[in-house]
């Protein structure tokens, strides 16, 4: 897979830069009901097989994807952690149950 097919794929989806996996199955659950040929509105069979190959490619690349467990991307992922850490300290935040961390 290129670049550009990855990037063709997102837009068939209309996904932004970032999904999780559920987001792209619902997605294509979505897509498949508004254009499936037996159930759609229209009989656009390359509309159906452009969304099946774009749900080929994104998973494709989900089963190979390198999950990052470094502290900086789970505090990315993780918000609330990444707050309490910033603002744990203040008093309206925490209760002032805890320290601040320097």
């Amino acid at each position: 897979m290129t670049f550009q097919e990855f990037r063709d794929a997102v837009a068939v989806f209309g996904l932004g830069e970032r999904a999780t996996l559920a987001q792209i199955k619902a997605r294509h659950r979505q897509l498949v009901k508004e254009h499936h040929p037996d159930r759609g509105k229209s009989a656009d069979t390359e509309t159906i097989r452009r969304i099946n190959h774009a749900h080929a490619l994104l998973t494709q690349y989900c089963r190979g994807y390198h999950y990052c467990f470094s502290e900086a991307e789970f505090l990315e992922q993780t918000p609330t952690e990444r707050i309490r850490r910033q603002f744990g300290w203040d008093p309206v935040w925490s209760g002032g149950s805890e320290t601040r961390e320097e």
